[in-house]
């Protein structure tokens, strides 16, 4: 690519691209894969690819795995770049690199990486992870009362080293600790409540 081709593109995308992890099976679910369970209305899937639409990311790539026909079949996600992982059963850290491998090529210098199962994280905390954005050496991650967590994002100069780490249920986790001390810490505790979707027990909060 280009410089004039690279420019283009981040015109049209931005800098920061969505990286949407929405491959899960749901095992302790029943097998209910998250990205088709329903909240307000809508698929889990679809309102976090909205809230990160809303949240300044122009190109979002979403990650599919367990029943992923299914999803794209249902799911309106138009606009979106539809990744399929056939290694989802792996843990979360196949997602995250085949994620991250969709984004070669396309001028993302960052990745602002969320979690299907966590809608109780919008399109504001999304949004002010991805303001810290500022070279593609960043790395700025979502804070509640300080303790590190979701949104993250990943700047370009780290995703090789994530991905040569990322394995199981991990994800950026090993990468990230051996790069704590460069890590921005944004707090969203304010605005965001990140629980997850594990559980039958958490099913509550999509009611």
């Amino acid at each position: 690519m280009t410089d004039n081709e690279a420019q283009a593109e981040e015109q049209v995308g931005g800098p920061v691209a969505g990286l949407l992890l929405a491959a899960g099976g749901g095992r302790r679910l029943g097998g209910r894969p998250k990205a088709l369970l329903e909240h307000r209305g809508h698929l889990l899937v679809e309102r976090v690819a909205d809230m990160m639409r809303a949240a300044g990311c122009a190109r979002v790539h979403v990650v599919l795995g367990a029943r992923a026909e299914e999803v794209r079949a249902r799911a309106a996600l138009d606009g979106c770049v539809l990744v399929d992982n056939p290694d989802w059963e792996q843990g979360m850290g196949s997602s995250l690199r085949a994620g991250l491998r969709s984004l070669a090529g396309t001028g993302a210098r960052a990745a602002l990486v969320c979690l299907v199962d966590q809608p109780g994280i919008g399109a504001e905390a999304m949004a002010r992870v991805r303001a810290g954005h500022r070279d593609e050496t960043s790395l700025v991650s979502a804070a509640y009362a300080g303790v590190r967590g979701h949104p993250v994002l990943l700047g370009a100069a780290h995703w090789a080293g994530i991905a040569a780490t990322a394995t199981g249920d991990r994800g950026a986790r090993a990468h990230l600790r051996e790069h704590e001390a460069e890590i921005v810490l944004v707090e969203c505790g304010d605005v965001a409540r990140p629980y997850d979707i594990d559980t039958e027990a958490d099913l509550v909060h999509l009611e």
